[in-house]
């Protein structure tokens, strides 16, 4: 990963320059930081509201989890972290990401590598 980023650095600073290269590296780490904060603040609050209906916020859950590791690749510098780390922040590119979660959770369950244990 480290090499395709510098790799997609020097191509980046050879085609638009050096200065306009930095400036998209600082500029989408300040947008994904605030896309971080605002997706992250409105899971929160979804989260919340279904706690207090007494649903499980499972969905939720999973949308926080992908918001954090989004954020996370975004502060990582590197023009493929921040598109794997945009994609994690916007819901319609969330979507087939929580599905594939998704699917490898029920796959452990089923293989009985993860499970549940219910509180009585």
């Amino acid at each position: 990963m480290p090499t395709i980023e510098v790799i997609l650095f020097i191509l980046a600073g050879q085609y638009i320059g050096i200065p306009a290269t930095i400036a998209c590296i600082l500029f989408t780490g300040i947008l994904g930081a605030y896309l971080a904060k605002k997706e992250g603040t409105e899971t929160l609050q979804r989260v919340k509201r279904q706690l207090e209906s007494g649903q499980m916020p499972g969905d939720a859950v999973l949308d926080g989890a992908c918001i954090l590791v989004g954020g996370a690749l975004l502060l990582t510098p590197g023009f493929l972290t921040d598109f794997l780390g945009f994609s994690l922040l916007f819901p319609p590119l969330r979507k087939p990401v929580k599905f594939w979660i998704k699917a490898k959770i029920f796959q452990k369950m089923k293989s009985g590598q993860f499970y549940f244990i219910k509180r009585r």
